[in-house]
């Protein structure tokens, strides 16, 4: 039996912006990274990843958590700051990143985004 792992995506991220604007829509970011950091350390690390997949209900292997840990880390630490956080989930995003334009005839779209 062959798995079918390809599924369908959808970006919420345009439309959080056009409702939050860019500061609440960073704002949101912020908070996500806050609930999946190592409180002691203020980083995102391997450690911290895999007690809130666990908790979360999700079962992810131990080369796939390094592997999202070095999506994001530009400095090399192994861990992702606030602000390679922020980064990684622009660039995950396929609107904001392969179609700008797209997200600026949403209603409300923040200009500052764009």
């Amino acid at each position: 039996m062959e798995l079918d792992y390809l599924m369908d995506f959808e970006d919420y991220f345009p439309s959080m912006i056009a409702r939050m604007g860019a500061e609440g829509f960073i704002g949101e970011l912020c908070n996500g990274f806050r609930l999946l950091m190592d409180v002691n350390k203020g980083l995102i690390t391997f450690e911290s990843l895999k007690i809130n997949c666990y908790l979360l209900g999700l079962d992810v292997r131990d080369d796939e958590l390094v592997g999202m840990l070095m999506e994001g880390d530009l400095d090399g630490d192994g861990a992702l700051s606030q602000m390679e956080f922020c980064i990684l989930m622009f660039r995950l995003s396929p609107c904001l990143m392969d179609s700008p334009k797209m997200c600026s005839t949403q209603v409300g779209a923040d200009p500052m985004l764009m």
